[in-house]
């Protein structure tokens, strides 16, 4: 009498099993992320009509967005915020278009290395990079400032000015733009561009009428994500326009909330304007990007590189003073700062010292600052991509239901300003008793950089899930694995690459940024970039350079490591 086959059910009960373990999943990682992202943000707006201070109860009414626009500029805050961006986009945009354009169509040489030095300039953080120019064009102290002033007897650079901050947003800028767009213009079919030129057209014509026009798709989204971060800029406005009562969108509400006591209610309400600003944008930045599918990549497809003839040497060497500005200004700046007796000054019996660096490196504040940063970004890296990981899985590998529910709330944070993200908390951690003991803890900012970049890390996992043939999984529920012996011996060893890209951009952004967690650290709690902010807003340059340095050295040294994974980012055209 033959025996029943008790293996032929083990597959049904495996994937049973398996769609158990992920609608479970779905159910906490819904709540998980629409809690940590939605409830928040609805805090900031409910308590924009709170006018009862800290300590009284709760009174509604329109009183902290009357006081927000009436007495405490909030108004003007916007109007500098977008004046500011109109202008630098309008400078930055077809400039970085221009270098992209060079450096993917033309012969110059070292086009490489050119686009690795904007790599490095993405890395570089922004306090880093504004606090380079600061030790050039202050007027008072400024390198290039006082040549002037012994030759020719006056200071013509105020970096504290308008333009000053659009002459750091224009160098720091670039490398976004040409990121992102050079690998698209590298894709293109020049099968056109070739029919133009031999029907007599230019070089420079034929990019205008012909190259543009078909990356105009392209263009559109990164334009679009450019204005989305419209209010993201947080570090050189802070430094740069702080000192003469010119504040922006960001600096605003950490000014307001910083005030004694904390004017958080009317923080409450210019944030809430922002929020009616991304209901309008975050559908269409969604809608843009994830219908890219732009034919400029097809069957025929050829590259051909525009020959510059004897100037590309000029256009080599020009595109090497720009990649100077970016990298080179911040970092050689800090350096000497760090170096000198005194900042700029030459003529001191003694010019040179180490004396700040022996200091520094017995100093308690700086070693703290340097530990709370490696805890916060090595926590971010190992824990973020595991969790971003699961969170693309589902969404591309499975039909449960609510997938598109997670996917549109992943896309949220890519428009949230980091300095509105952290009022949310602040309202969630201070406001809700549970949460109280865990205000201006480790845990707080680990979980608020963790959370940043999440929009970029899901997408990027999502397109290589996408790739990824389903066979090895299906072979493994078939022999009886689960959802999760399925999930850690066959997905992450298949996306490991990947995932250290991944962990990399998050050890990255919790090492370099500051706008995210300015409204929930301590003096116990505070991470290099806050204590640089510090240093530089006190006027101690030395130990500022020097923090500075630390910053740059992380941050540049986990970009050649990410260079050696391999990493790509840019808009693909195809």
């Amino acid at each position: 009498m033959p025996q029943p086959d008790s293996a032929a059910p083990a597959a049904p009960r495996a994937r049973i099993t398996a769609l158990n373990w992920g609608l479970y999943l779905m159910i906490v990682l819904i709540g998980f992320m629409g809690f940590y992202i939605l409830y928040p943000l609805a805090l900031i707006l409910i308590n924009s009509f709170n006018v009862a201070t800290i300590g009284e109860p709760t009174r509604w009414g329109f009183g902290a967005w009357i006081e927000a626009f009436t007495e405490y500029g909030a108004g003007e805050a916007l109007w500098n915020t977008i004046h500011l961006t109109v202008v630098r986009q309008a400078i930055v945009f077809p400039l970085g278009v221009f270098l992209a354009w060079i450096l993917s169509r033309t012969n110059i040489p070292f086009a490489r290395g050119f686009e690795f030095l904007f790599w490095i300039s993405f890395m570089l953080p922004s306090v880093a990079s504004t606090y380079g120019w600061m030790l050039l064009l202050d007027p008072d102290f400024g390198l290039v400032n006082t040549w002037f002033d012994d030759l020719l007897g006056v200071m013509p650079f105020d970096i504290y000015s308008f333009w000053g901050i659009v002459w750091v947003h224009t160098v720091a800028g670039l490398d976004t733009k040409v990121m992102l767009l050079t690998p698209a213009f590298r894709r293109m079919d020049a099968a056109m561009e070739e029919a133009s030129l031999l029907c007599g057209a230019g070089t420079l014509r034929t990019m205008f009428r012909v190259t543009l026009p078909v990356m105009t798709p392209i263009l559109v989204v990164v334009l679009l994500l450019s204005l989305v971060r419209l209010f993201e800029s947080f570090e050189t406005e802070l430094l740069l326009g702080t000192p003469w009562g010119f504040f922006v969108y960001s600096t605003m509400i950490v000014d307001l909330a910083q005030q004694d006591p904390p004017l958080t209610n009317q923080a409450a309400a210019l944030g809430s304007i922002i929020l009616v600003f991304l209901a309008v944008f975050i559908p269409l930045q969604r809608k843009l990007i994830g219908a890219r599918q732009f034919t400029t990549v097809t069957s025929h497809f050829k590259t051909k590189l525009i020959d510059m003839g004897p100037g590309k040497y000029l256009v080599a060497a020009g595109m090497g003073a720009i990649c100077f500005l970016a990298v080179g200004v911040p970092i050689l700046s800090a350096l000497g700062g760090s170096l000198m007796v005194r900042f700029g000054f030459f003529d001191l019996p003694q010019t040179w010292t180490l004396e700040y660096w022996r200091l520094a490196l017995n100093d308690p504040r700086l070693m703290l600052a340097l530990q709370n940063t490696l805890i916060i970004a090595v926590v971010s890296a190992v824990v973020g991509p595991i969790l971003f990981s699961l969170i693309a899985y589902i969404i591309v590998r499975t039909r449960l239901p609510g997938r598109s529910v997670l996917d549109s709330i992943c896309w949220l944070p890519s428009a949230v300003p980091g300095v509105l993200a952290g009022l949310g908390l602040l309202w969630m951690f201070l406001g809700t008793p549970f949460f109280r003991p865990l205000y201006g803890t480790l845990f707080l900012l680990i979980i608020a950089s963790m959370m940043g970049g999440i929009t970029l890390a899901t997408q990027v996992l999502k397109a290589n899930f996408i790739q990824l043939g389903k066979e090895l999984e299906e072979a493994s529920l078939t022999s009886g694995a689960g959802f999760w012996g399925t999930y850690f011996r066959i997905v992450l060893p298949l996306m490991g690459q990947t995932m250290a890209l991944i962990a990399v951009l998050k050890f990255l952004f919790a090492a370099r940024t500051a706008s995210s967690v300015i409204l929930l650290a301590t003096s116990e709690t505070r991470t290099l970039a806050l204590l640089a902010l510090d240093q530089i807003a006190g006027g101690y340059r030395e130990p500022a350079s020097i923090t500075v340095l630390f910053i740059v050295l992380l941050t540049t040294g986990v970009a050649l490591v990410a260079r050696s994974f391999g990493l790509k980012v840019g808009i693909q055209g195809a």
